[in-house]
C-alpha cells in the first residue's frame, strides 16, 4: 500500500506572540506539521500556545533571525514548506524609545530569512507580516495596495523597508514572497501593553473593584479593527495562490478610539466617563489620526473578508478576560 504525500511542514517566526498560535491552531487543523521558534525556546513559556491548547503539537526551535547562521541552521533541520514571517518588535510606542532594535528586528530578520531561501533554492513559500502604520494618516481614504506609504514611526519606517525587502526577492529572484499588510487586529492573546488589551483589562478590574480609573492618550484617533483569529486565514490563503502578490487585509470600518472604550464599559454596565482620564503624556510623538484599509482585492482573490467588526470584538475581548481572571 503505498504512502500518502506527507505533511506540509510550515515554519512559523514569531509563534509566541499574538498571531502566531492562532495560525499554529489553523494550520495544525489542516493537517501540518508546525514548527515555531523563539530567541530561547528553553525558557520561553509560549503561555498563548498553552492557552490555546496546542504546546505540545508545536515542535519549537531556538533562532536568532538577525543570525544567518542560526536561520540557515533551522530551515536545513526542518525542511519547510511555508514560513511565516511573524516576528520582530511589534509595538508602534515601544519603537520611539527601541528605534535601532525595532529596525534590526524587523529589516534584518526578514532579509536574513529571504536571503537562506534564495540560497537553498527549494520552492519555499514565504509569507511577511506588513503593518497598515506605513500608510502613514488616512484620514478620509481606504488604503489599499496601490496607496502609497509614508511611515510615521521607527516601527512603520522597519515595516516600510521589510515590505520593499520582500518585493524585490520575488522579482530578481522568482521566490514566492509575499505581504499582507494587515490593519488593526486584536484577541485575547493581546499584550497588556497594546492600549486595546489595557482597556479591555481595566474595564473588567473596574467592573469587579479592583480599579478605579483607566488613563489613555489621544481618544480621537480611529482605527480600522479587526479580529486576529479571522486575520490569519488570510495570511494562510495567500500562500495558497498559483502566484505570490501583496494584499491589504482590513475591515474597512474605522472608529474613534474613545468608541471602543465607551462600547468596552457599557458592556459592563459602566459609564465610560466617570472612570477613564487623558493624559497628554500617554501621546505618541507622532500619531495617526485615522487609519482604514480597503480589503477589496482580497475578497476578489482570496475570497476573504472579515466577519467580525470592532463592536463583536469587544464583546469577545470582554468575555475572554471576564471568563478568565473574573466571576462577576
Amino acid at each position: 500500500m503505498e504512502k500518502g504525500p506527507s505533511p506540509k511542514a510550515a515554519l512559523i517566526c514569531g509563534v509566541s506572540g499574538q498571531d502566531g498560535p492562532y495560525l499554529a491552531r489553523l494550520l495544525l487543523g489542516k493537517g501540518y506539521r508546525v514548527y515555531g521558534t523563539s530567541r530561547d525556546a528553553q525558557v520561553s513559556t509560549f503561555q498563548n500556545l498553552v492557552r490555546l491548547g496546542i504546546r505540545e503539537q508545536v515542535q519549537v526551535e531556538s533562532v536568532s533571525l538577525t543570525d544567518f547562521r542560526s536561520v540557515w541552521q533551522v530551515m536545513m533541520k526542518i525542511q519547510p514548506d511555508e514560513i511565516y514571517n511573524l516576528a520582530g518588535q511589534s509595538s508602534v510606542g515601544l519603537s520611539f524609545q527601541l528605534p535601532v532594535e525595532t529596525l534590526e528586528s524587523i529589516t534584518i530578520g526578514t532579509l536574513t530569512m529571504l536571503e537562506a531561501i534564495r540560497m537553498m533554492g527549494k520552492p519555499i513559500r514565504f509569507y511577511n507580516a506588513g503593518s497598515s502604520e506605513c500608510f502613514g494618516d488616512l484620514p478620509g481614504v481606504a488604503a489599499d495596495e496601490t496607496t502609497p506609504f509614508h511611515p510615521r514611526s521607527p516601527y512603520a519606517v522597519a515595516k516600510a523597508a521589510a515590505f520593499w525587502e520582500v518585493a524585490n526577492y520575488r522579482e530578481a529572484y522568482g521566490l514566492y514572497a509575499c505581504t499582507g499588510i494587515l490593519f488593526n487586529h486584536e484577541s485575547p492573546l493581546r499584550p497588556e501593553r497594546f492600549v486595546c488589551k489595557k482597556i479591555i483589562k481595566a474595564a473588567c478590574e473596574i467592573a469587579a473593584g479592583h480599579a478605579d480609573k483607566l488613563c489613555l492618550g489621544n481618544m480621537a484617533i480611529r482605527r480600522d479593527w479587526g479580529w486576529a483569529p479571522e486575520y490569519v486565514e488570510a495570511m494562510w490563503l495567500m500562500l495558497q495562490q498559483d502566484q505570490p502578490a501583496d494584499f491589504v487585509i482590513a475591515t474597512g470600518e474605522s472608529q474613534k478610539l474613545e468608541d471602543f472604550v465607551s462600547l468596552t464599559f457599557s458592556s459592563l454596565g459602566l459609564n465610560w466617563q466617570n472612570f477613564v482620564h487623558s493624559d497628554p503624556q500617554l501621546s505618541r510623538p507622532t500619531d495617526l489620526s485615522e487609519g482604514r484599509g480597503c480589503s477589496r482585492k482580497a475578497w476578489e482573490i482570496l475570497g476573504w473578508k472579515a466577519q467580525a467588526m470592532m463592536p463583536d470584538v469587544v464583546r469577545m475581548m470582554v468575555k475572554a478576560e471576564m471568563d478568565e481572571d473574573y466571576h462577576l
